[in-house]
């Protein structure tokens, strides 16, 4: 009996021992479940679905980015990176007690960090990487002692950095780069014995950096870069931080003198002092740092405190034989360029020696670093020629030669070139024709060989790089000829710069193709004729000099729609009316200073009132004239119709058959092609005018160069046939002094298998009707009125 109590006693304290820890563990699992159900509801996007999973149907350790430990089934990982979640980070996240990792880079949560983080007193890792969270860094994460990493980089977070770091005794990487947090850099960091990833490059810090920080025998990457930190670099740094990898500290105010020792950083993968006052001398012995790949002192002063003419640490760069980048623009240095710098390692991707004092030539073995993409020695005192072998530079993205006095012609290798994109040569001395191999090169986005002294032609194969070119300039040359017909073909042009050459022609209509234009320079050539009227298909210019040429006309009014920034007409052959709408009502916004034969516009150009009446005698003359008109234009229409009605009663047994058009052998045979050709392919430059049936061209027969005026049908016009076959039958018939003559008449096909009629007049040069009726302030007296344009256009 006594057993069987003690028994059940035994068996009821396992019970109800084992009920507990289950009841226990079961209540820790729901906080648990109830914590990530909170997080979800306070998300407003989830593009990927990806919480989808997180419902009761499935066990919590199964849903998507959680993770669990095996024994208690408790929350010990949320991994949801690269998933464009969107809204703020829930509180509840602070319920996750077991939690050792959170992960939620690269998603679009703001607002500001909770501070029930700081619960998680067992947080190991926390990455909120590339997110939009405001506010102040949140100091509750000083209670998680275990905490290894905080990455919030590329967020909006601000204020101050902690003060007290000492509760992080096991922190390995901190990184705040990218956000906009203020004050100076706590001493404390530095006591952070276990610390090796700094990073808090592109905030707003001030102040030194600690003396502490360059101590930490296991720093192995430094970022500090875009702050304004001030200081110097102390010249033991090699030996303090034997473990260096990565020091990046540009675009600070560092200064004193660069440090020595940082040759005994034999790990020293890159070293980036960009844009501060580090002084020289470069040390001689570089070549000791046989891992260095990126070594860039750009915009510091290294040069001044060298003696001059010394560039021999480039012999000891031989020896780094794993180096990429090497970055020396603009840091004073002085002497001849040194031949060694072929024989830099054939890993080099980038070298950069501009804006310095480095005279001599290019060597002419610099072909042998096969792997450069970014070569740039522009700004210098260079001389000589570019030599062939520069082909052999295949990877090549960039060079920049500019601001030297190279000379010679640009080598015909540089057809070579694959992957160029940018081509910077301007202010040179360079000659001759540009090589058509040039425009091989289907890559290239940006041209540049301004103020040389290149000369020819420009060659129609500029079209070759049409895709992608989108800037061109080839000003201040002494290119001559008109441009290229098929110019319109670049397409993606952004940037166009013809200005000061010799280039003579018309402005090229084609250049309606180069939609994408904003800019267009053409001035000082030599330019004629008059503003084409397919200019108004460049919607997108913002700047138009056409100054300095020989442009004649009038102003085209579709200028008033463009919305340009400037507008530049200036010392050209311009007459007429200036209109006072547009960018024609700012006067900072456009120039048309010596066109001497311009009149009207807005009040601040002074320019003379545009005529409007007319003197006695030329209204005396102008009214003869319309009594002439009134009278002998109805009597030829009349003549002409008699004389049709006549003809038709006389030939009334041929109703039924085909009118001819004008087959006598007097009239002599022309085809589409041979008006095609006459009308310069039917060129608007070319027109007289349009009517109801047709429109009429000037054109010139070859051969004998005969001018005539082509009346072209407009067959879709209901009746155009029949007023065709009308005026082949009446004006073979009738001959009159003030009818103009007929020469012949087509009827055929054109290019594109559609129907094509045209006469083909006498051309009559003394202008139009409407010329005479409303005649211009330039129209010449003394001329008789030409009938030509009124009765073919009928």
């Amino acid at each position: 009996m006594i057993f069987n109590f003690l028994l059940f006693n035994i068996l009821l304290v396992f019970v109800f021992g084992t009920s507990t820890t289950f009841v226990s563990s079961f209540s820790s699992i729901v906080i648990d479940e109830q914590a990530l159900l909170s997080f979800k509801s306070s998300i407003t996007g989830d593009p990927m679905r990806a919480l989808d999973s997180w419902n009761s149907s499935i066990q919590l350790c199964h849903w998507t980015g959680v993770t669990c430990s095996r024994k208690r089934q408790r929350v010990t990982a949320l991994d949801l990176s690269s998933l464009h979640l969107v809204r703020t980070l829930s509180p509840q996240i602070g319920n996750l007690s077991f939690l050792r990792g959170i992960y939620l880079d690269q998603n679009n949560f703001h607002g500001s960090i909770p501070n029930e983080i700081g619960r998680l007193f067992r947080l190991q890792y926390l990455n909120l990487n590339y997110n939009s969270f405001e506010g102040g860094f949140p100091f509750n994460l000083s209670h998680c002692l275990n905490i290894r990493n905080i990455s919030m980089r590329a967020n909006i977070l601000e204020g101050g950095l902690p003060t007290d770091f000492s509760s992080w005794s096991m922190l390995d990487e901190f990184d705040l780069v990218d956000n906009h947090f203020t004050g100076s850099i706590p001493p404390s960091i530095g006591n952070l014995s276990s610390l090796r990833v700094l990073g808090l490059s592109a905030n707003r810090l001030s102040g030194m950096v600690p003396v502490q920080l360059y101590n930490n025998s296991f720093l192995s990457v430094v970022g500090l870069t875009a702050n304004g930190l001030e200081g110097t670099l102390p010249t033991d740094l090699g030996f303090t931080l034997p473990r260096l990898h990565t020091f990046y500290v540009s675009e600070n105010r560092f200064a004193g003198p660069f440090p020595p020792s940082i040759v005994n950083a034999s790990n020293l993968v890159a070293f980036e002092i960009i844009e501060n006052k580090i002084t020289g001398p470069i040390p001689n012995n570089l070549g000791s740092l046989y891992n260095i790949e990126i070594l860039n002192l750009d915009r510091n002063p290294v040069g001044e405190n060298m003696q001059p003419d010394d560039l021999s640490f480039f012999n000891s760069l031989v020896n780094c034989t794993r180096l990429k980048m090497l970055g020396l623009d603009e840091t004073s240095l002085r002497g001849q360029l040194p031949n060694s710098i072929v024989n830099l390692s054939t890993t080099m991707e980038k070298l950069d020696l501009s804006g310095n004092h480095i005279y001599g030539s290019i060597p002419h073995e610099i072909g042998k670093l096969k792997n450069l993409k970014i070569f740039s020695l522009a700004r210098n005192l260079l001389k000589g020629t570019i030599p062939e072998s520069i082909g052999e530079l295949s990877k090549l993205g960039k060079l920049s030669l500019h601001d030297n006095n190279i000379s010679g012609s640009i080598p015909t290798s540089i057809g070579n070139f694959t992957q160029l994109v940018g081509l910077f040569l301007w202010s040179n001395m360079l000659q001759g024709r540009l090589p058509t191999q040039l425009f091989k090169v289907s890559t290239l986005e940006d041209l540049d060989l301004s103020d040389n002294k290149l000369s020819g032609v420009i060659p129609d194969e500029i079209i070759g790089f049409s895709s992608h070119c989108l800037y061109l300039n080839l000003s201040r040359n002494l290119f001559t000829g008109p441009l290229p017909s098929k110019i319109g073909s670049l397409k993606q042009l952004d940037a166009l710069d013809l200005s000061y050459n010799k280039l003579t022609g018309d402005l090229p209509t084609a250049l309606d193709g180069c939609l994408m234009l904003r800019e267009l320079y053409m001035e000082g050539n030599h330019f004629q004729g008059k503003i084409p009227s397919s200019f108004k298909a460049l919607r997108n210019l913002a700047y138009l000099d056409l100054s300095n040429n020989n442009i004649s006309g009038s102003i085209p009014s579709f200028f008033d729609g463009i919305q340009m920034m400037f507008l530049n007409l200036s010392h050209n052959k311009l007459g007429g009316q200036v209109s006072k709408k547009g960018l024609f009502s700012n006067i900072s916004a456009f120039s048309i200073i010596g066109n001497s034969e311009l009149c009207g516009g807005i009040q601040a150009l002074n320019l003379s009132t545009c005529p409007v009446k007319v003197s006695r005698n030329k209204k005396t003359a102008f009214s003869f004239k319309m009594i002439l008109i009134l009278v002998i234009v109805p009597l030829g229409i009349m003549l002409a119709c008699l004389a049709l009605m006549f003809y038709r009663r006389q030939n009334s047994q041929k109703l039924n058959e085909p009118i001819p058009v004008l087959n006598n052998n007097q009239y002599p045979k022309l085809s589409y092609q041979d008006l095609l050709l006459a009308t310069n392919g039917f060129s608007p430059n070319n027109l007289l005018g349009e009517g109801r049936y047709g429109s009429v061209y000037k054109g010139v027969l070859e051969p004998g160069e005969h001018i005539v005026a082509v009346k072209v049908l407009k067959v879709e016009v209901h009746g155009a046939n029949k007023s065709f076959l009308a005026e082949c039958e009446t004006l073979s018939n009738i001959r009159h002094r003030n009818l103009t003559k007929i020469i012949t008449a087509c009827s055929s096909i054109d290019h594109n298998g559609n129907d094509f009629k045209a006469l083909v007049f006498e051309f009559m040069t003394n202008g139009s009707l409407d010329s005479w009726l409303h005649p211009s302030p330039n129209h010449h007296e003394g001329y008789e009125i030409n009938l030509i344009l009124p009765l073919i256009l009928h």
